[in-house]
Protein backbone atom coordinates (compact mmCIF):
# COMPACT_ATOMS: atom_id res chain seq x y z
CA UNK A 1 0.00 0.00 0.00
CA UNK A 2 1.30 3.52 -0.97
CA UNK A 3 -0.37 6.24 0.44
CA UNK A 4 0.31 10.05 -1.12
CA UNK A 5 -0.21 12.98 1.52
CA UNK A 6 -1.17 16.35 -0.12
CA UNK A 7 -1.99 19.84 1.72
CA UNK A 8 -1.26 22.95 2.12
CA UNK A 9 1.70 24.44 3.93
CA UNK A 10 1.81 23.89 7.43
CA UNK A 11 -1.60 21.76 7.42
CA UNK A 12 0.30 18.99 9.45
CA UNK A 13 1.71 16.60 6.51
CA UNK A 14 4.78 15.87 8.29
CA UNK A 15 3.34 15.21 11.49
CA UNK A 16 0.92 12.94 9.88
CA UNK A 17 4.06 11.23 8.01
CA UNK A 18 5.64 10.54 11.36
CA UNK A 19 2.86 8.77 12.73
CA UNK A 20 2.54 6.34 9.71
CA UNK A 21 6.28 5.99 10.10
CA UNK A 22 5.68 4.91 13.69
CA UNK A 23 3.31 2.35 12.32
CA UNK A 24 5.94 0.97 9.77
CA UNK A 25 5.30 2.79 6.41
CA UNK A 26 8.55 3.60 4.94
CA UNK A 27 8.52 7.44 4.00
CA UNK A 28 10.06 9.68 1.21
CA UNK A 29 9.64 12.68 0.36
CA UNK A 30 9.03 14.77 -3.55
CA UNK A 31 10.44 17.40 -1.60
CA UNK A 32 13.56 15.36 -0.75
CA UNK A 33 14.04 14.91 -4.42
CA UNK A 34 13.99 17.94 -4.96
CA UNK A 35 16.78 18.87 -2.38
CA UNK A 36 18.55 16.18 -4.18
CA UNK A 37 18.63 17.58 -7.30
CA UNK A 38 18.90 21.22 -5.97
CA UNK A 39 22.23 19.78 -4.26
CA UNK A 40 23.26 18.24 -7.79
CA UNK A 41 23.24 21.86 -9.11
CA UNK A 42 24.51 23.59 -5.64
CA UNK A 43 21.54 25.47 -5.08
CA UNK A 44 20.31 26.42 -1.23
CA UNK A 45 17.16 24.93 -0.04
CA UNK A 46 15.42 28.09 0.15
CA UNK A 47 11.64 27.43 -0.52
CA UNK A 48 11.27 29.83 -3.53
CA UNK A 49 14.15 28.21 -4.78
CA UNK A 50 12.64 24.98 -4.67
CA UNK A 51 9.25 25.71 -5.57
CA UNK A 52 11.46 27.27 -8.90
CA UNK A 53 13.02 24.17 -9.64
CA UNK A 54 10.61 22.04 -9.26
CA UNK A 55 8.77 24.21 -11.82
CA UNK A 56 11.17 24.10 -13.50
CA UNK A 57 11.55 19.95 -13.72
CA UNK A 58 7.88 19.39 -14.53
CA UNK A 59 7.97 21.97 -17.68
CA UNK A 60 11.16 20.30 -18.97
CA UNK A 61 9.81 16.89 -18.32
CA UNK A 62 6.63 16.35 -17.72
CA UNK A 63 4.37 17.60 -14.92
CA UNK A 64 4.80 13.92 -13.12
CA UNK A 65 8.32 13.65 -12.85
CA UNK A 66 8.98 13.69 -8.99
CA UNK A 67 6.51 11.01 -8.60
CA UNK A 68 8.24 8.93 -10.80
CA UNK A 69 11.74 9.81 -9.20
CA UNK A 70 10.08 8.47 -5.87
CA UNK A 71 8.30 5.46 -8.04
CA UNK A 72 11.90 4.58 -9.05
CA UNK A 73 13.03 5.36 -5.32
CA UNK A 74 10.08 2.90 -3.95
CA UNK A 75 11.17 -0.36 -6.70
CA UNK A 76 14.86 0.23 -5.65
CA UNK A 77 13.75 -0.24 -2.20
CA UNK A 78 11.69 -3.00 -2.40
CA UNK A 79 15.00 -4.96 -4.55
CA UNK A 80 16.45 -4.66 -0.94
CA UNK A 81 13.75 -4.99 1.54
CA UNK A 82 11.20 -7.24 -0.44
CA UNK A 83 9.41 -7.53 2.75
CA UNK A 84 8.35 -3.64 3.07
CA UNK A 85 4.78 -3.15 1.78
CA UNK A 86 3.60 0.25 3.21
CA UNK A 87 5.25 3.43 1.85
CA UNK A 88 3.98 7.00 2.82
CA UNK A 89 4.97 9.64 0.20
CA UNK A 90 4.95 13.40 1.61
CA UNK A 91 4.85 16.98 -0.08
CA UNK A 92 2.46 15.88 -3.40
CA UNK A 93 1.85 19.55 -5.37
CA UNK A 94 1.13 19.00 -8.41
CA UNK A 95 -2.08 16.84 -10.18
CA UNK A 96 0.76 15.00 -12.85
CA UNK A 97 2.23 13.72 -9.44
CA UNK A 98 -0.82 11.85 -8.01
CA UNK A 99 -1.53 10.55 -12.03
CA UNK A 100 1.90 9.40 -11.86
CA UNK A 101 1.61 7.83 -8.23
CA UNK A 102 -1.91 6.32 -9.21
CA UNK A 103 -0.12 3.85 -11.43
CA UNK A 104 1.09 2.17 -8.30
CA UNK A 105 -1.54 -0.62 -7.54
CA UNK A 106 -3.20 0.27 -4.04
CA UNK A 107 -2.14 3.76 -4.07
CA UNK A 108 -4.14 5.95 -1.99
CA UNK A 109 -3.84 9.84 -1.66
CA UNK A 110 -4.83 11.57 1.74
CA UNK A 111 -5.49 15.38 1.91
CA UNK A 112 -4.36 16.84 5.33
CA UNK A 113 -6.73 19.56 5.42
CA UNK A 114 -6.27 22.36 7.86
CA UNK A 115 -7.74 26.13 8.61
CA UNK A 116 -5.48 28.92 7.24
CA UNK A 117 -5.31 30.86 10.44
CA UNK A 118 -4.34 27.77 12.65
CA UNK A 119 -1.67 26.74 9.82
CA UNK A 120 0.00 30.26 9.74
CA UNK A 121 -0.16 30.02 13.38
CA UNK A 122 1.94 26.63 13.40
CA UNK A 123 4.34 28.29 10.49
CA UNK A 124 5.32 30.97 12.95
CA UNK A 125 6.38 27.81 15.34
CA UNK A 126 8.03 25.89 13.37
CA UNK A 127 9.92 28.93 12.48
CA UNK A 128 11.61 27.63 9.20
CA UNK A 129 13.81 29.59 6.78
CA UNK A 130 11.89 31.67 3.96
CA UNK A 131 9.24 31.09 5.75
CA UNK A 132 6.38 34.25 5.88
CA UNK A 133 6.21 36.25 9.20
CA UNK A 134 2.86 37.85 8.91
CA UNK A 135 -0.55 37.02 7.56
CA UNK A 136 -0.53 39.21 4.56
CA UNK A 137 2.35 37.52 3.16
CA UNK A 138 1.60 34.06 4.29
CA UNK A 139 -1.52 34.49 2.23
CA UNK A 140 -0.04 35.94 -0.59
CA UNK A 141 2.85 32.97 -0.83
CA UNK A 142 0.08 30.63 -0.30
CA UNK A 143 -1.74 32.22 -3.73
CA UNK A 144 2.02 32.22 -5.60
CA UNK A 145 1.97 28.41 -4.57
CA UNK A 146 -1.13 27.53 -5.69
CA UNK A 147 -2.17 28.36 -9.23
CA UNK A 148 -3.36 27.02 -12.74
CA UNK A 149 -0.15 27.17 -14.09
CA UNK A 150 -0.33 23.41 -15.46
CA UNK A 151 3.91 23.05 -14.65
CA UNK A 152 2.80 24.55 -11.17
CA UNK A 153 2.00 24.35 -7.77
CA UNK A 154 -1.79 22.86 -7.80
CA UNK A 155 -2.62 22.02 -4.06
CA UNK A 156 -6.48 22.86 -4.55
CA UNK A 157 -6.43 20.49 -7.43
CA UNK A 158 -4.62 17.95 -5.60
CA UNK A 159 -6.74 17.77 -2.35
CA UNK A 160 -9.95 17.62 -4.44
CA UNK A 161 -8.44 13.86 -5.83
CA UNK A 162 -7.67 12.72 -2.69
CA UNK A 163 -9.65 9.52 -1.92
CA UNK A 164 -9.97 10.85 2.11
CA UNK A 165 -9.71 14.02 3.80
CA UNK A 166 -7.79 14.17 7.34
CA UNK A 167 -8.84 17.05 9.37
CA UNK A 168 -6.04 19.19 11.37
CA UNK A 169 -7.68 21.42 12.86
CA UNK A 170 -7.29 20.12 16.32
CA UNK A 171 -4.17 17.85 17.86
CA UNK A 172 -1.97 15.89 16.02
CA UNK A 173 -3.58 12.98 18.36
CA UNK A 174 -7.21 13.70 17.13
CA UNK A 175 -5.78 13.89 13.35
CA UNK A 176 -3.81 10.35 13.83
CA UNK A 177 -6.59 9.27 15.52
CA UNK A 178 -8.78 9.76 12.49
CA UNK A 179 -6.32 8.57 9.97
CA UNK A 180 -5.95 5.38 12.64
CA UNK A 181 -9.77 4.65 12.09
CA UNK A 182 -9.97 5.55 8.70
CA UNK A 183 -7.22 2.72 8.14
CA UNK A 184 -8.84 0.72 10.22
CA UNK A 185 -11.52 0.41 7.56
CA UNK A 186 -9.56 -0.34 4.71
CA UNK A 187 -8.72 -3.72 6.10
Amino acid sequence: MIIGLTGKNAAGKGELAKHMQSKGFVYFSLSDALREEADNRKLDHFRDTLISLGNELRKKFGNGILAKKINEKIKNHQKIFPQEKFFVIDSIRNPGEVEELRKNEGFLLVGVVTDQKIRFQRLLKRGRIGDATTFEEFKKQEDKENNNEESGQQLDKCLQLADKDISSNGTIEEANKEFDEWMGGLN
